[in-house]
C-alpha cells in the first residue's frame, strides 16, 4: 500500500499544552499526536502538518491537520487514536484528502469568551471580567478592522512573518446573559493578533479610548500603539473553511 494524505479533524482544550506547534522538551498539541501516530506505525515517526499555529493556552473547537501514512482502516484509526489519546484531543474525523490543510485554508474564524462572573465549570475555557462594558461602542470601533489591512499594531513583535497584510471577512461583538464573545473571521492571523485586538477593544468599552481611534492604531503600525494582550484561556480557534 502507498503513502497517501490522510486528515484528521479534531478539537482539543489548550490549558495543558505549550501550544499546537512542536517543540523540543515541551508539551505540545502536534508532538502528543505524533507520539500516538507513531506508536501505531510500528514505532516509526509521522510528522504532522496543522493548519496553524495556536499559542500556549489556546483551545480548538475545530481544527485540521494531515500527515502522509499507509493506514488502510481510518474507522480502526480513529477509534484507537481517540482510545490513545488524552481526553483534552478528540479525533472527530479520519478521511483521505489531497488538501493541505495549512495553505489551502481559505479562512480562519477565532472566538473569544468573557465571563462576566465567576464560574465553577466554565473556567478554564473563560476569562472572568466582571466590569461592564459598552458592546455599541465596542462593535462601532470593529468596522474599522474589515478588510484588508496592515495589522502589525496587533501582531507580537518578534512574529516572523513576510507580511502584515491581512484580510477581515466578519468581525463583532455579542453579549449573552453570562458572556461577551468576540467573533472575527479572516484570510490569516498574525501571532498574537486577536488576543491583542480583543484587548483593545475591552478599551473602547471601558471608555478608555474612542471607536474612531482604532483607525490611528492600524496607522501607526506599532505594537506598542494597540492595549495589552488578553489571557489565552479564553480564545478558540472556532472554524477552518477550504
Amino acid at each position: 500500500m502507498e503513502h497517501q494524505r490522510i486528515h484528521l479533524e479534531l478539537s482539543y482544550n489548550g490549558g495543558a499544552y505549550e501550544g499546537w506547534q512542536i517543540q523540543p522538551s515541551r508539551k505540545t498539541v502536534q508532538g502528543t499526536i505524533e507520539e500516538i501516530l507513531a506508536k501505531l506505525n510500528g514505532n516509526s515517526p509521522i510528522r504532522v502538518t496543522g493548519c496553524g499555529r495556536t499559542d500556549t493556552g489556546v483551545h480548538a473547537h475545530q481544527y485540521f491537520a494531515h500527515f502522509e501514512g499507509k493506514f488502510s482502516d481510518l474507522d480502526q484509526l480513529k477509534y484507537k487514536l481517540n482510545k490513545m489519546l488524552p481526553n483534552d484531543i478528540v479525533i472527530h474525523s479520519v478521511l483521505y484528502s489531497e488538501l493541505h490543510t495549512r495553505f489551502d485554508a481559505k479562512r480562519r474564524t477565532y472566538k473569544y469568551f468573557i465571563r462576566k462572573g465567576k464560574d465553577a465549570f466554565s473556567h478554564p475555557t473563560r476569562w472572568v471580567f466582571e466590569r461592564p462594558m459598552n458592546l455599541e461602542a465596542m462593535n462601532e470601533s470593529s468596522k474599522f478592522l474589515l478588510g484588508i489591512h496592515d495589522f502589525a499594531s496587533f501582531a507580537k513583535h518578534d512574529s516572523d512573518v513576510k507580511t502584515t497584510l491581512c484580510e477581515v471577512f466578519e468581525i463583532g461583538w455579542e453579549e449573552t446573559e453570562h458572556e461577551y464573545i468576540y467573533t472575527v473571521c479572516a484570510n490569516r492571523f498574525l501571532r498574537n493578533m486577536v488576543r491583542a485586538m480583543v484587548g483593545t477593544f475591552m478599551d473602547v468599552g471601558l471608555g478608555k479610548i474612542n471607536p474612531e481611534d482604532l483607525r490611528k492604531i492600524l496607522a501607526q503600525k506599532n505594537r506598542s500603539e494597540a492595549s495589552e494582550s488578553v489571557p489565552a484561556q479564553g480564545l478558540f480557534l472556532w472554524k477552518v473553511e477550504y
